[in-house]
């Protein structure tokens, strides 16, 4: 079954329209790199006012050709764009690519002018690449196809690179050239007025030579749709995606009033989408290609426990410390393997985990040790450095790797440390697809990533759980409140009514707007209780002097009403108070807070952290994109150092960490029905020691159209 966008990365024939024989322009590369990589299709150029374009017959128009066309790549002013693209549409052509700029990443005038051509593509049914992009490269043997101003067509590979960055593209290129770096695919889309990277991805899922998929974005389209296709690829493809997302300084967090939406910084945002998606996020540019090499050409590990063997204590030491901090195991060898390992090595030698070899080490000690490492079956992958000493050979040290790596079907990554004396060695190991590594640290790294990917799997199979909620009560209980406004702060016991709904554990509560009400609440509620301003304009309660907590009699009860909403109308004169919110008094246990947010880009979000006044300070929070799958749930308390306190830290006793998952779920549910929801805080909610349960002790909701 055909892709849609077959027609733009396998097409049978493209007209390029602003070729040119100027060399230095784009229409020059465009059309060059299409001629010198031998592409396999029909080619065409347009150019209005030459016959002949790098010795190829040219046309004035595309609409001249008598011939169908698949593929459209369009160079020209982008004053010129918006009719070209109406002539394709004429011309009945199915994809177009527009390298040119000049559109929504210039101002309001080019953003029109984009608005003008999506509107054409999409009423013609067309596909289009960009604008303001480098274009694509398509290596398979039965299309070689370079529709790109890049410099020259990379060695063919198992990698796909999708990037919105065409510039970084150029770069990127220039740096597989380099480092033996081939491609399966080399994507560029710009703008994405019309395919974007969810598309892209729907495309590789399926391509037979992309074995890995690497990402450049700046943002998302559609997060949702992101973690759905990733999950696919990885589910049934077993395709690692490893992504790098610019733009991570929280400087662009919203300046809200709820604790959720005020520490929702994006980047946080975009590590829960990259976690629940099971994409590998990259923290540097360099850590996309150190990944991709190994996943490209290595096995993956069997277990998270390596082995490390060098030539020199100090790297040993610091690839040893970089595995605990990528949370690695050294593997522990078995006496067997250590007296195999005595047979063949000095003395001084060391033969525990990490193997040091001494200096004086021969390419023949390093093969005889990590053949007999590799047979062990505690290791899973293992790390090679060699530094380059008087007595070692690299290159005559590189040739003994492959053939262990091949017998025992293990990975192996090796850091071959220094410059020109190691190159030689360094060249047989890349051709040989050993990645190698300048530093161990880089090295290690690697190796977590691919121990990772192995785990994504399982974590992402966990279920979704669903807790019977009518939904429809709730959506009445919002639509009544947005009746008559854009937006809505709704007070704790408003908020209550709608926690209710989706099961959440609540306090004995009711609201007071007059002292006649007193003995009526104090009778249902109990004693002790909590006493607490109801108003939209005093947020923060405890600031304005308006929360009283255990209060134990009648007398005191209505005491503490009457200072309540004096100390309110001292606080803010123009405070609309609906009442006092009279609620019973929690047990003692550990504070945490559940909140969630809608992001306009990214959707709706769960948050759990430390909760109470602590939240801002220590900002021990984790966040998920709705809805939430059990693990997701799971992860978000784990992830956090308020696990330990829950688990029962320093001899107290465990708290009732599943009551939680379930109030993260209930959330997830609650957020991903009603997108009129823009940010709510549940804090504290108050939990209880293993199968005692939670309670919810103060909400807020904040409701937008």
């Amino acid at each position: 079954m055909k892709n849609s966008l077959d027609v733009i990365i396998n097409p049978a024939s493209i007209v390029v329209i602003g070729a040119s024989d100027r060399v230095g322009s784009v229409g020059y590369a465009v059309f060059h790199n299409i001629l010198d990589g031998d592409f396999k299709g029909r080619l065409y150029p347009v150019n209005n006012k030459r016959s002949k374009i790098q010795n190829i017959k040219s046309y004035p128009s595309i609409l001249d050709i008598d011939k169908e066309i698949d593929l459209a790549i369009i160079v020209v002013p982008s004053s010129m764009v918006e009719e070209i693209v109406g002539e394709c549409a004429a011309k009945g052509v199915k994809g177009i690519i527009i390298i040119s700029a000049g559109f929504k990443e210039t101002g309001k005038k080019g953003e029109i002018r984009e608005e003008r051509i999506k509107k054409t593509v999409k009423d013609n049914n067309i596909k289009m690449l960009g604008p303001n992009c480098l274009g694509l490269i398509n290596t398979s043997e039965s299309i070689s196809l370079n529709a790109s101003f890049g410099a020259f067509m990379p060695e063919k590979g198992n990698i796909a690179f999708i990037s919105q960055s065409g510039a970084l593209c150029v770069a990127v290129l220039d740096y597989a050239r380099g480092n033996n770096i081939g491609f399966s695919k080399f994507i560029s889309y710009g703008n994405k007025a019309d395919v974007n990277e969810i598309d892209l991805l729907r495309f590789l899922k399926d391509d037979a030579e992309t074995k890995v998929i690497l990402m450049y974005l700046e943002n998302i389209s559609d997060s949702n749709a992101f973690i759905r296709i990733c999950n696919e690829i990885i589910l049934e493809k077993n395709k690692p995606i490893i992504a790098f997302k610019s733009g991570s300084s929280e400087a662009g967090a919203k300046a809200v009033s709820s604790h959720t939406g005020s520490l929702a910084g994006s980047d946080s945002l975009y590590d829960a989408i990259f976690k629940q998606a099971g994409v590998i996020r990259a923290k540097e540019i360099k850590d996309l290609f150190n990944n991709a090499v190994a996943f490209s050409y290595q096995k993956s590990p069997r277990n998270d426990k390596i082995a490390i063997v060098t030539n020199a204590g100090g790297p040993g030491i610091i690839a040893t410390d970089a595995a605990i901090k990528n949370r690695l195991q050294l593997a522990e060898l078995s006496e067997k393997t250590k007296d195999d390992l005595r047979k063949v090595l000095p003395a001084q030698a060391s033969i525990n985990n990490p193997i040091d070899l001494i200096g004086d080490a021969t390419h023949e000690r390093y093969k005889d040790a990590l053949d007999i490492i590799m047979g062990d079956d505690e290791v899973g992958a293992a790390i090679v450095i060699l530094t380059p000493q008087y007595m070692i050979d690299p290159a005559k040290t590189a040739m003994v790797i492959p053939p262990i790596v091949n017998k025992y079907s293990k990975p192996v990554l090796c850091s071959f440390m220094g410059g020109k004396d190691i190159s030689e060695g360094v060249r047989f190991l890349i051709e040989n697809n050993i990645p190698n590594y300048l530093f161990p640290e880089n090295a290690v790294k690697t190796i977590s990533s691919m121990c990772k990917f192995n785990h994504i799997g399982s974590y992402l199979k966990s279920n979704y759980k669903q807790f019977g909620v009518i939904r429809e009560d709730a959506d009445k209980i919002i639509k009544d409140k947005l009746r008559d406004t854009d937006k809505y702060f709704m007070s704790p016991e408003e908020s209550e009514e709608i926690l209710k709904i989706y099961g959440f554990p609540l306090l004995r509560s009711r609201l007071v707007t007059s002292r006649s009400e007193i003995d009526k609440a104090v009778t249902y509620v109990g004693f002790p209780l909590v006493m607490k301003i109801s108003s939209h304009d005093i947020i923060h309660k405890t600031d304005a002097d308006c929360v009283a907590l255990n209060v134990s009699t009648l007398k005191k009860a209505y005491e503490v009403y009457d200072n309540i909403l004096g100390n309110a109308k001292a606080f803010n004169p123009d405070a609309n108070v609906q009442g006092v919110f009279f609620q019973e008094m929690a047990k003692d246990g550990i504070e945490v807070i559940l909140g969630g947010s809608r992001d306009e880009l990214l959707g709706s979000f769960c948050m759990f952290g430390l909760g109470g006044i602590f939240v801002e300070i220590f900002k021990d929070i984790s966040f998920m994109s709705v809805p939430l799958k059990v693990s997701d749930a799971e992860y978000m308390v784990h992830s956090t150092k308020a696990y330990q306190l829950l688990s029962g830290a320093r001899g107290h006793k465990p708290s009732d960490i599943s009551a939680i998952i379930d109030c993260i779920l209930q959330l997830s549910e609650l957020m991903d029905n009603h997108p009129e929801i823009v940010e709510l805080d549940l804090n504290p909610i108050i939990v209880y020691e293993d199968k005692c349960g939670c309670v919810v002790a103060d909400s807020r909701i904040i409701l937008s159209k």
